[in-house]
């Protein structure tokens, strides 16, 4: 049976974060005002969204929830590659385009094959939000992780990339290196979470639906369906926008741009 929680239950659990403050404080780490910051935001962030969300589902129209979407995945295009340490050429319009074509894919095919609705008209907002931003939250890390080594070891590489250039060498030669380092980095968060999920931690939305007194078999596979659709947005997400960032830095005359990538 579901426990519905107070504002009096909330503001405990806010409380906690005084611990961290505390800590902050004691060992001089200087976090204490980010950690303010970061709590008010995530109280304000949350009540809107909350507000905004039980709206939607209240609707269930279908122009207002895609309008939702393209605002939550165009963001997260942008929170991507926003403190990314080196700027490859066109790098916001390469992660929007990896984006959206990675979690709208593997969300409409979740929705389509795997939870099964007859017709589009009849899928719920409280689906298609929700398994959206679940895909959307991870393959934005994977991105950032992988943008940022892609641009780190085409820097450091930089004498070796056109070595194999000068000796005849094509672009994929010479960049294969630092792409398949970048897709690895970029894996490696949702990887660690598959190794470990249900041992050392019970994922949010398991917890949920146990909270909320669904079935624990019934939870269970709802988790594994969101692992995989994670995992394969985020495969996706960041071996799009590595590839697309690589063929920015490399013209078709097989020449490495290293002029292009700038750095913060």
């Amino acid at each position: 049976m579901f426990h519905a929680l107070s504002n009096i239950d909330v503001a405990i659990a806010a409380c906690l974060i005084l611990i961290n403050g505390a800590i902050s404080i004691a060992l001089k780490l200087g976090l204490e005002k980010k950690l303010a910051w970061a709590s008010f935001r995530t109280i304000v962030q949350l009540t809107l969204i909350g507000f905004v969300l039980e709206w939607i589902f209240a609707l269930q129209s279908w122009p207002i929830i895609l309008g939702i979407g393209v605002m939550m995945t165009t963001i997260a295009a942008f929170s991507a590659v926003g403190r990314v340490e080196h700027q490859l050429p066109l790098m916001k319009m390469n992660s929007l385009i990896s984006v959206f074509s990675s979690s709208w894919l593997v969300t409409a095919i979740t929705l389509f094959a795997v939870i099964g609705y007859e017709g589009w008209k009849d899928y719920p907002a409280q689906y298609v939000i929700p398994f959206l931003g679940l895909v959307l939250g991870n393959t934005l890390n994977g991105i950032s992780l992988g943008m940022d080594k892609l641009g780190d070891q085409l820097k450091r590489r930089r004498g070796e990339i056109e070595l194999i250039l000068s000796l005849g060498g094509s672009r994929w030669e010479a960049g294969q290196s630092s792409v398949r380092s970048a897709i690895r980095t970029g894996m490696i968060p949702i990887l660690n979470s598959m190794m470990v999920v249900g041992l050392v931690s019970l994922p949010g939305v398991m917890t949920g639906q146990l909270l909320a007194g669904a079935s624990p078999v019934d939870a269970v596979k709802y988790q594994i369906v969101i692992m995989f659709i994670i995992a394969a947005g985020t495969a996706m997400g960041t071996i799009s926008v590595v590839l697309l960032s690589y063929h920015r830095v490399f013209n078709n005359m097989h020449q490495f741009l290293f002029d292009e990538i700038q750095s913060n």
